[in-house]
């Protein structure tokens, strides 16, 4: 039996426990074994399960005494998350939001590329799971199709806008052509296991069905409005950014922030193609750079394996103290049917699955690598992966619930997107093309307040019109850079992930922030290390909380 510092830790682990076994999909993610075979159930009844195992631990813990302050953060972080999460599942807004980020149908994918493939053990689950997924996709519709039929006498039922169903459909569509054979072909390529190949034809089946049902029956139906509105985008940004937020106030400082960003981008615009008379122009010629140009997808691995191990060399005993058991960060190219944008997993509970970079290849086989360089600070070293394997290892410290379920975007992408900052700091992009990709990127995260904000909330656009999809990828365009095929992307994302997307930069400040005021409290006794290892050993939280306990950090 595991000997837990205190009642609180126990209960954190005991609720992990019992959450993985109501989720067969989170037990992989987590690393446990035993469920690998099975799918999660996404239907309203499966869906209230969690939130009854929530509400009962929610009383536990609130009856608990902290023994010291490293409880008294522990309480609070998993009071805080989990409230949060019971919100959204009370309110129905966590049946009713999904989006060509993030769904059940692209989470079951991505699931398979979580899961070991050595023994015949392993093959038997993979093929068990492939199987499953017709199961966990009628489970799934029969959730959307009761959201549906919510409130249709007052005109329309609870369902997700149409922009975003039919970006799903064009994933489940491109699962079924393939998505799942692919799989199978690349764990099994000798073909040795017909099971799993036979099984991936099935998954491929009930993708193609699940397409035909969003189309033919949900579609017609569903929302043909894109804006969320005040009230509902606001309990959405909550929960993204932990933090109660003034939006007007965020969105001028937003519209403040990418002027200034955009000033820098034009003064290092003549250096790149002199007489530019556009950005986008100084972006087109960055493309067609030879010397920005990678070719093949084993190549570009390549490059982000070496990429990282030389940001670790860097960084480790000079910045951070990097532990020898997460130095490593794998490189891989996404997964069909995946984000457009490059994304990051964390390791599992034991480190036995390291911590893995994700590159959207898009059908592309070449890459540009001058706005990839930063990108990889975010996502690697020492973004996201030195974050999260970080949180991985404070088992001493992070309750179990804090290691593996605590996660707040604005905590999270504010700290990866510091970390790029903080990387511009030390001279990382002082050449002209690395740079403008650097500072291309910090529009987009500026852009993206303005523009998701602005639509769902109604604001005016710079020419006096109501911000739009037309008007955001016009501005994403010009300002930050993004080509026609990422641009429409972003806006499918704001659109489907309200409140997501502001909380990069919204969490940026707040670290910034967090800095400089202990710099300016401590003076000489500020330690660059010391505030980067206590702020990440701290474990994820949300904002507001986040910047409280920093403020009384006494520089060890």
């Amino acid at each position: 039996m595991t000997n837990h510092r205190s009642p609180i830790f126990e209960l954190s682990d005991t609720y992990i426990t019992q959450s993985a076994a109501l989720s067969p999909m989170g037990s992989t993610y987590l690393g446990i074994p035993g469920q690998d075979h099975l799918l999660d159930d996404f239907s309203i009844a499966g869906a209230a399960k969690n939130a009854d195992l929530v509400r009962a631990t929610l009383v536990k813990l609130k009856a608990l005494t902290p023994i010291d302050e490293i409880d008294r953060i522990s309480k609070a972080v998993m009071i805080e998350r989990l409230e949060s999460g019971l919100e959204l599942h009370d309110s129905q807004e966590s049946h009713i939001l999904w989006n060509v980020l993030t769904s059940p149908p692209s989470n079951i994918r991505q699931i398979f590329e979580m899961m070991a493939h050595k023994s015949d053990a392993d093959f038997k689950n993979i093929a068990a799971r492939l199987n499953a997924v017709e199961a966990a996709h009628k489970s799934w519709i029969s959730t959307i199709s009761e959201m549906a039929m919510q409130e249709k006498g007052k005109g329309i039922g609870k369902t997700t806008p149409q922009r975003q169903v039919r970006g799903v459909i064009a994933q489940l569509n491109g699962y079924a052509n393939g998505g799942y054979s692919n799989f199978a072909k690349s764990v099994d390529p000798e073909s040795r296991y017909p099971d799993v190949h036979a099984a991936a034809k099935n998954a491929e089946a009930s993708a193609a069905a699940t397409a035909k049902y969003l189309e033919s029956e949900y579609l017609p139906i569903a929302n043909p409005i894109d804006a969320f509105g005040a009230d509902r985008y606001a309990k959405w940004a909550r929960y993204f950014t932990g933090a109660k937020l003034d939006l007007k106030a965020t969105y001028d400082w937003g519209v403040a922030n990418l002027a200034e960003i955009n000033k820098r981008m034009w003064e290092i615009a003549p250096l790149i193609k002199p007489g530019a008379k556009t950005l986008r122009e100084v972006a087109d010629h960055l493309d067609h750079d030879p010397k920005y140009i990678i070719k093949g997808k084993d190549a570009i691995i390549k490059k982000l394996k070496d990429f990282t191990e030389a940001a670790v060399k860097q960084m480790d005993g000079t910045h951070f103290t990097i532990d020898d058991r997460i130095k490593f960060c794998d490189a891989r190219i996404a997964p069909e049917g995946s984000a457009s944008a490059p994304y990051y997993q964390s390791p599992s509970e034991d480190l036995s699955r390291p911590g893995t970079t994700w590159l959207p290849a898009l059908g592309k086989d070449e890459f540009n690598w001058w706005h990839l360089a930063s990108t990889w600070y975010h996502e690697a070293v020492p973004g996201h992966h030195l974050q999260c394997a970080t949180v991985a290892l404070e088992q001493a410290r992070l309750s179990r619930f804090q290691r593996t379920e605590a996660w707040c975007s604005g905590y999270g992408e504010g700290w990866a997107l510091y970390a790029e900052r903080f990387m511009n700091e030390l001279g990382a992009f002082d050449e002209p093309g690395i740079e403008m990709g650097y500072l291309s990127a910090q529009a987009l995260r500026a852009a993206r307040i303005v523009v998701d904000i602005g639509m769902h909330l109604g604001y005016q656009d710079f020419d006096g019109n109501v911000w739009n999809a037309q008007s955001g990828k016009a501005l994403l365009s010009n300002q930050a850079l993004l080509d026609d095929a990422h641009s429409t992307s972003e806006i499918d994302r704001y659109l489907g992930w309200p409140g997501q997307a502001i909380s990069y930069k919204v969490g940026e400040r707040v670290w910034m922030k967090t800095r400089e005021d202990a710099k300016a409290r401590l003076g000489a006794n500020f330690d660059l290390k010391k505030y980067h290892s206590y702020a990440l050993a701290m474990g994820p939280m949300g904002l507001d909380p986040f910047e409280a306990e920093m403020a009384n950090w006494d520089g060890n």
